[in-house]
């Protein structure tokens, strides 16, 4: 028996690029922590927020890396001197990758309350048809 995957089927013509990024979504692995949400705001926006608790805006960084957002934490560990009778917050880093369709802009971000909101907004693609003319052989 044959697999069939997406980019070896015979109708749909160039979509092995969706093949890679379907694969490279699964590997990403990306543990619980920090929790998020993703909310459509409107027809052609989107908002995730994280839950960064403890973070400040110098903590975190936010980049595009070939169509895929990365948002990275890592807080700076300030307890030398200081004595611990428990500790249950720890100060740990973090990274979580979403990836992003082509025409998505990542807009704002805005650290509120210890949640982090990312902004991102899709372009609409304007409708083209195009005739291809037969030239004789």
């Amino acid at each position: 028996m044959t697999k069939l995957t997406l980019g070896t089927h015979p109708f749909l013509l160039g979509f092995e690029e969706l093949e890679r990024l379907v694969e490279r979504t699964a590997k990403s692995g990306n543990e619980g922590y920090p929790p998020y949400n993703i909310e459509q705001t409107s027809q052609t926006s989107y908002r995730i927020t994280l839950a960064v608790a403890g973070f400040s805006e110098q903590d975190l960084s936010i980049t595009v890396e070939d169509n895929q957002l990365v948002i990275r934490g890592r807080q700076s560990d300030d307890s030398e001197g200081r004595v611990f009778l428990h500790r249950g917050i720890a100060a740990r880093q973090f990274q979580r990758s979403f990836v992003l369709a082509e025409g998505v802009d990542v807009g704002e971000a805005i650290m509120e309350n210890g949640l982090l909101h990312v902004d991102l907004s899709r372009s609409v693609p304007e409708t083209v048809v195009q005739t291809i003319n037969i030239r004789k052989g």
